[in-house]
């Protein structure tokens, strides 16, 4: 079948609008009125009946989403008694089916058609999405910014810090906030209620763990037992990936890491104590302030010290001793925050003093990228779900700071000044557009980032990757030019040592030296005399032998 009728037109013109130009009138008709009709008026009877009555109101719509995403297609259609995946039985059954009569004239009708559908698809494309990059070029272009779209405030009289924040898996609808005194002896004057927008919450309640289930009202569904609990406040719980779901592990500055079953809060299953004499002394223990655990990684997670460490640590190890695996040393302060980047989980971003840093796990002795040092201390920290350069930090001067290190490593692709306290927690929705920032003055405050920061980047991974192992590589040269300097300089201090040592052992009198001088002189001389006289009776020689045979 033949397409007869050709239509040639530009791609341009395809579906477009009539045009219109101005142009000069002209007169086809002249119509006058009739002047007689105007006289004798015709009188009608009209009535009018009730109308409905109407009112107006507003309400809010839920925004509908839509998500591309492939599909993976599985080959079927087989013989039961032949397997596709044996390369043998395919090629030989496909020989088979292809000398089959019934599968030639098949083919031969269905070519006829998809010859014309493929003819028309080559004519036009009626899904072509015109100047679409020219669309996301522009709005890429558009200057970053953050607007404010809510505030929850703690409704107590005596304002509380906002220290943890947690969004809901089902699309952001849902944030959970976490409050807490973080001042010295202040906790008798505060509220314990607690408000919380998350139908399972898991919550540190001083030195304890306490569990909610919002499906069994607001009361507390258990409690861990003080005895078998954190000696110090715990400063960071996190769910762990389990096949009940109800597994957990805490950190606390008495220098423990606990896990726990919040089906029996009694004691916890697990404990390790942070000792970097692997002794198991609690006295000596590092104080945990922040947890960081990849659900990729199953068995490792990581631990940020008071004291500027971060432990990386290794669950299913044999021994107690085992399971601290290494530490990571750069900050001078408290490590406030630790979590790995979602997208190259090998390298990891800490926040404490006054700096952020993004480390490899390849290099224990430096971080691979780090921000400059800032007037205001760094409280928290978190990567972008959606793109992975991109990184949240927030200050004690109610500041946060939006970094892109694709774009700068320098300075914060965009700064806002969300209160004027202090910001201590910050989390990003799962979908990357909001973020939520927790104060000291009890105020979870939500804002909406750019799209610019929220729309992953073409080949955006693979860059961020060769960026990372480009400064990963480059620290190890430097690591390794350090250490060579340092083993020369320990060269020269040993031998400079053993030359001392030598010069103590073979010390002489001044009259020795004296007297060791004076025979190496006069040794000296007794030498260039015998030289000289051996020269002078070799030229005496020669002449006797020239006077002879004369």
């Amino acid at each position: 079948m033949e397409i007869v009728n050709v239509l040639m037109k530009r791609r341009s013109e395809f579906n477009r609008l009539r045009g219109f130009v101005d142009s000069d009138f002209k007169k086809l008709v002249d119509m006058s009125p009739d002047q007689s009709t105007s006289e004798q008026p015709i009188h009608k009877d009209q009535s009018v009946q009730a109308g409905q009555e109407m009112s107006e109101h507003e309400t809010n719509t839920v925004g509908l989403e839509f998500i591309s995403h492939g599909m993976n297609h599985v080959e079927g259609g087989w013989p039961k008694d032949i397997d596709h995946e044996n390369m043998e039985q395919a090629i030989r059954f496909r020989k088979k089916a292809g000398k089959n009569e019934a599968y030639i004239s098949s083919i031969l009708q269905l070519g006829s058609v998809m010859e014309l559908c493929i003819r028309q698809n080559n004519a036009i494309d009626k899904y072509e999405q015109y100047f679409e990059d020219e669309e996301e070029e522009e709005e890429n272009h558009n200057a970053p910014y953050a607007k404010t779209m809510n505030v929850l405030r703690d409704p107590h009289q005596v304002k509380r810090t906002v220290t943890s924040l947690s969004w809901s898996p089902d699309r952001g609808r849902k944030l959970a906030a976490a409050y807490s005194s973080v001042v010295f002896q202040q906790t008798s004057q505060l509220s314990t209620d607690s408000y919380i927008w998350d139908p399972t919450f898991l919550s540190l309640v001083g030195l304890c763990l306490a569990y909610w289930d919002t499906r069994r009202g607001c009361q507390t569904v258990a409690y861990s037992s003080v005895e078998h609990s954190h000696k110090d406040p715990v400063y960071k719980v996190i769910w762990l990936q389990s096949k009940t779901g109800t597994d957990a592990f805490s950190a606390s500055t008495d220098g423990q890491v606990l896990w726990w079953d919040v089906r029996k809060l009694s004691e916890p299953t697990e404990r390790l104590i942070l000792d970097l004499s692997k002794e198991g002394n609690l006295g000596r223990a590092l104080g945990g302030i922040s947890l960081e655990f990849e659900i990729t990684m199953p068995t490792k997670f990581m631990v940020g010290t008071e004291e500027g460490l971060i432990i990386s640590c290794n669950r299913k190890a044999k021994t107690p001793a085992e399971k601290i695996v290494c530490t990571y040393d750069g900050h001078r302060g408290s490590v406030y925050a630790v979590q790995r980047n979602p997208f190259l989980p090998k390298n990891f971003l800490t926040v404490g003093d006054w700096c952020a840093r993004i480390w490899s796990e390849d290099i224990k002795e430096s971080s691979i990228i780090n921000t400059k040092n800032g007037v205001s201390e760094l409280m928290d920290a978190c990567w972008s779900p959606v793109r992975p350069s991109v990184f949240f930090t927030v200050k004690m001067n109610g500041v946060l700071d939006i970094w892109d290190i694709l774009f700068n490593q320098s300075d914060p692709t965009l700064s806002v000044k969300v209160c004027d306290g202090g910001l201590y927690s910050i989390r990003v929705e799962e979908n990357g557009r909001l973020v939520a920032c927790g104060s000291e003055k009890g105020e979870a405050t939500l804002l909406e980032i750019s799209s610019g920061l929220s729309v992953p980047q073409k080949n955006e991974k693979s860059l961020v990757a060769a960026m990372f192992e480009r400064e990963t590589k480059r620290e190890k040269i430097l690591m390794g030019r350090q250490r060579e300097i340092r083993l020369k300089e320990r060269c020269r201090s040993e031998q400079s040592r053993e030359e001392e040592v030598v010069r103590e052992d073979g010390e002489e009198s001044p009259q020795e030296l004296l007297a060791r001088a004076e025979k190496d002189f006069y040794s000296m001389v007794e030498v260039e005399l015998k030289r000289r006289r051996k020269g002078k009776d070799l030229i005496q020689g020669q002449v006797v032998s020239e006077d002879k045979q004369t």
